[in-house]
Order: C-alpha cells, then structure tokens, then sequence
C-alpha cells in the first residue's frame, strides 16, 4: 500500500470540537450533505477508535491535526497544548500545528516559540478569516518572521470562507503575493485551495516555489467536473505544480475512505500520484 499523509484532519473528541459559534453555522449548511455521510459514533471513544483505525485502512504515514486561536475576534481557540498531547498520546503518525492570535502581538510570537521548541509542534495554521484579516496584514509579519527564524511551515487558509461574520476577501491568494516577496524562504500551504480563485493562486504558487497548494475540505471528484472551478488544479498539478500539491481529507467534513477513494479515481500518472499523496507533504514538513 502506497503511503499517504492527510493534510487536514480533526480528531473525534471534545478538546477539538468547541462549543460551536455562530460565525461557523453556515458551514454546517454548507457541507450538511457531505458531513452526513461520516461514520460519527456518539460514544467518544468508540469515535476515536473508528477515526483512528480508518488512517490505518488507507495506510496513513502521517495525519496533520491543526490548533485554531480566534479568541480575539470570535473567543474560540483549539489549543496548541491540546493538540501536543493528543500527538504525544497517539505517536508520530499524528504532526501538529500551533495556533496563535496575531491580534495579540508579542505575546503571539512568544506562544508559538513555546508552541514548536516545548510543545513539539511543527508549524503554525492561520485561518484569516476567522482573524478577520487578510493573508498581508502587518500584524501577522512577526508571526511569519519567526515560522522563517523556526524553519517551520505555514498553513493559510486561501479562498472562501462560508461565515457571514467575516468577510470573503480576506482569504483572496493575491495577498499571499504580496507576503511571498517579504518572506521569500516562508514555506506556505495554501489551503483550502483558494476557490473561486483558483487560477489566482495557480499564479501565485507558479511565482514562488515555496508555496504550495492544499487540497483540503474540498471533494477530491470536483478536480473532474468541467464546471465546477477545480479543473485547473488538475492541469497545472500534472504538470508545472506536480511538486507543489499536497491533499487531505479535512475531516469531518469527508470521510477518510471516501476521500481517498475519489482521489484513487483522479487520472494521474503514477509518479504525479505518489507526490500528491505523500511525497510532496513529506518535503514540506520534513518528515522521513
């Protein structure tokens, strides 16, 4: 079995699942059809069991599980050492990511210096839209400085977002232009991958070979369908950004298995399915 490593994952239980805010309600409109349709026992146990056991069905390498801290704007945060233990306790397969406010400065900086050289966390997530700032604000540049001064990756969230407490611009991939001329060593995933610019952020990641593009929460079947604005990334993945994307299921928005099923059923050559899969996301998180 070929080996995979999943982008974007949240475990089955409590720590991960904050009560839910208002900002976020929408999405549970959006995505009602696909969310219906994962295996969701009630027992929490039982749920991570399951959880658990489909990453070794698909032979999962490697899980990317995400802190989240909005607390400023929307008073909600996954905390980073949350996700530090749920990795210790679960073992290497499971890589975590901080997250941290911009909006409260210094002290912004300093938890994710905590978050990486004590907690063992290994990049940082910043979900613009729930910071209600775009991807080139000023207040997020210290926070970027020191992920190139760490030599860790970023994950940006690129494209629309579904709150209507937050404005859809803020995730638009041209500002990630602007932040790849400041920070030209910054290792950046965009993702999700930046629908309804997609051909926008195409551009940008063909501009600057350290950003890449995450195929997370979306389904991996709309990359086929003619009309559906993911088209390009098939044309451009195979070809010039072969190396530069990496894909995941964003569960619990999808099942595991029906994730990597649909993408099993992408029309790609075996050497551009192996760097999708595992090879790309490997070098980006430098992981063996």
């Amino acid at each position: 079995m070929d080996p995979i490593i999943d982008y974007g994952s949240k475990p089955p239980i409590k720590a991960f699942d904050p009560p839910q805010r208002e900002h976020l309600q929408n999405y549970r409109r959006v995505y009602a059809n696909s969310e219906s349709r994962v295996d969701k026992p009630t027992d929490e146990a039982q749920a991570l069991d399951v959880y658990l056991q489909s990453y070794r069905e698909v032979g999962a390498r490697h899980v990317v599980i995400k802190a989240r801290d909005s607390e400023t704007s929307f008073g909600l945060k996954v905390s980073n050492e949350d996700v530090s233990k749920f990795c210790r306790e679960h073992g290497p397969t499971f890589i975590g990511f901080a997250g941290v406010d911009p909006h409260k400065g210094v002290a912004a900086v300093r938890e994710l210096e905590y978050a990486v050289r004590e907690l063992g966390l290994r990049g940082l997530n910043l979900q613009c839209f729930e910071l209600k700032l775009p991807i080139n604000d000023k207040r997020m540049y210290p926070l970027y400085s020191k992920c190139v001064e760490l030599d860790i990756p970023v994950n940006i969230h690129c494209g629309i977002n579904f709150s209507t407490q937050s404005q859809m611009d803020y995730g638009r991939p041209l500002f990630l232009d602007e932040v790849m001329l400041h920070f030209p060593e910054l290792r950046v995933c965009a993702s999700p991958p930046g629908w309804p610019w997609i051909e926008e952020l195409i551009g940008v990641a063909w501009r600057h070979p350290n950003v890449h593009i995450g195929i997370v929460a979306v389904r991996p079947k709309l990359l086929l369908m003619e009309d559906s604005g993911y088209r390009p990334l098939l044309a451009y993945g195979i070809r010039m950004l072969k190396d530069r994307i990496i894909t995941g299921t964003a569960y619990p928005m999808q099942s595991v298995q029906q994730a990597y099923q649909e993408y099993a059923d992408l029309p790609l050559p075996d050497d551009v399915r192996r760097k999708w899969m595992f090879d790309n996301a490997a070098r980006f998180l430098r992981v063996a």
